[in-house]
């Protein structure tokens, strides 16, 4: 089974929290603080693996967590930090994120990593808080939490090659006498229900990869047939071998098949029809296929006659895509729209403060936030290193500005409390 989409949930591990601990020992009056640092959560990485070729394995594995970092200890001994966990995926996936659809990575070469959600690190112990004024703080940052994506996994196979055309001219027949792939072959529209790939050995050392597309017809572009399904497929394709029935055993005209599937292109993508396009004119082994082919040539450029079922002409056919191969730029960009994922860097600690119908005061801002992940909050040291922060930076100045009074909610996050003058 051929599996091209799925949909996961992949979470980063948390970082370890810092230690609050003093050193004991014997004959030490004041020891001092002792508490070790959290390790860091482990990273959800993205492997690109070429032994791979279908999103089969997400079907049974939905959810992918990271451990979270251990804690620190006492005796200023730091938490381990967590494995990462590498999901492996075929050469040619694309990760979205679901709600907003933006692209995340895209994986398309081999041996490419990807980490596409970092561990949070982990909280400092009360060893780093200690200050020739406070000397014995017992409170401790808490591990920073990593984040949560639900994403889309959609495979775009990877081919030089890509053979296009209604059902039934012969394409997977043209595969399978010009690679060494075995697809399934019978007289019947959608024969091929998924895409197959072969390699194509030339005899001077040329070899390219030859995908065969399947479920291209009239409408496939707005979700007709099985092409909506497989058109992405289209898109990491260098050069077309359009094939058409030059016999017209069903009595179709092969020029207006040529543009049927062309207009599919166009809608889906209009660059698709810029890539070199090739058109095999297949079953030139009945009679009456020499005219069609004529009328075809004084509209095309790379016109070949070949019978996918004798191997006629496809050795010529072969060459004339392996050169056009070998001038194909080797850096090109398929998907020049695609927005990479990236986190902007935060060159300071803005804040912004809304009210809620109900009137409760909501405050958000990077700062904030970090400082709320890092603090313990259960501990009254810590809790008034907070309310230090919150005046220090402004945020009681203009909560007052805003019109709050003696009871007002406010909510930070996860952290919500009345405010009190």
């Amino acid at each position: 089974m051929f599996i091209d989409k799925a949909k996961i949930t992949v979470k980063g591990g948390s970082g370890g929290n810092g230690c609050v601990s003093f050193y004991r020992a014997k004959y030490v009056v004041a020891g001092g603080p002792d508490g070790g640092d959290g390790g860091r959560g482990g990273n959800i990485v993205f492997v690109a693996d070429e032994g791979l070729h279908t999103l089969m394995d997400f079907r049974y594995k939905r959810v992918w967590k990271a451990k979270n970092g251990e804690d620190g200890m006492k005796r200023n001994c730091s938490g381990k930090d967590a494995p990462n966990v590498y999901i492996r995926v075929p050469v040619g996936t694309i990760i979205k994120e679901a709600k907003t659809g933006r692209i995340m990575a895209d994986i398309s070469t081999k041996d490419t990593e990807v980490t596409l959600i970092k561990g949070g690190k982990g909280g400092k112990g009360n060893q780093h808080f200690a200050t020739p004024v406070r000397q014995a703080p017992r409170y401790a940052e808490r591990g920073r939490s990593s984040k949560e994506y639900e994403i889309i996994l959609e495979l775009k196979l990877i081919a030089d090659v890509g053979i296009i055309g209604l059902p039934n001219v012969g394409k997977s027949s043209l595969l399978a006498m010009a690679t060494n792939a075995n697809p399934k072959i019978a007289d019947y529209h959608f024969t091929t229900l998924a895409p197959n790939l072969g390699v194509v050995r030339t005899s001077y050392d040329q070899d390219f990869v030859m995908a065969d597309i399947p479920g291209l017809i009239e409408g496939a572009s707005e979700g007709t047939g099985l092409g909506h399904e497989f058109l992405r497929h289209v898109e990491r394709t260098k050069v077309f071998i359009h094939v058409v029935d030059a016999a017209a055993l069903f009595g179709s005209d092969p020029i207006k098949d040529i543009e049927t599937i062309n207009s599919e292109l166009k809608a889906y993508n209009e660059k698709l029809l810029e890539r070199p396009q090739i058109i095999a004119c297949n079953k030139m082994d009945i009679s009456e296929s020499d005219e069609n082919v004529e009328k075809i040539r004084q509209i095309y450029e790379h016109v070949f006659p070949v019978s996918a079922a004798t191997g006629a002409g496809i050795s010529e056919l072969l060459i004339c895509a392996a050169n056009i191969l070998k001038d194909y730029p080797g850096n090109i960009v398929f998907e020049e729209d695609y927005e990479e994922f990236y986190e902007m860097p935060i060159e300071h600690e803005s804040f912004i403060i809304n009210i809620t119908p109900d009137g409760v005061y909501i405050v958000e801002g990077v700062g904030v936030e970090k400082m709320v992940g890092y603090t313990d909050l259960n501990t009254e040291k810590g809790f008034a290193f907070f309310q230090k922060y919150l005046r220090d930076k402004g945020i009681i100045d203009a909560l007052e500005e805003k019109g709050i009074q003696d009871g007002d909610t406010v909510l930070i996050y996860d952290l919500m409390f009345d405010y009190y003058k």
